[in-house]
């Protein structure tokens, strides 16, 4: 399995949507945001990187006129 290399802020905000998921939250950037300590506007870099390295992908709301904007789910890692 190759080895990824994640910053720190990248690192911080995978480990914030796993442990949003573990508790039975859904990952809504703010919640991210919450958890990780910093402003959801400075999540939106480390959310894209970790979704182009397939740690992350984004899910839009599936309910049909309830958007309450896109979440972010971990990758099950084989």
């Amino acid at each position: 399995m190759q080895q990824l290399h994640l910053t720190d802020i990248e690192q911080r905000v995978y480990q914030a949507v796993t442990t949003l998921e573990a508790r039975g939250q859904v990952p809504f950037p703010e919640a991210i945001a919450e958890e990780v300590g910093l402003p959801p506007d400075q999540l939106t870099t480390p959310l894209h990187v970790l979704g182009e390295k397939n740690l992350l992908h984004r899910e839009d709301s599936p309910m049909e006129g309830l958007d309450f904007g896109p979440r972010w789910c971990s990758q099950q890692l084989a």
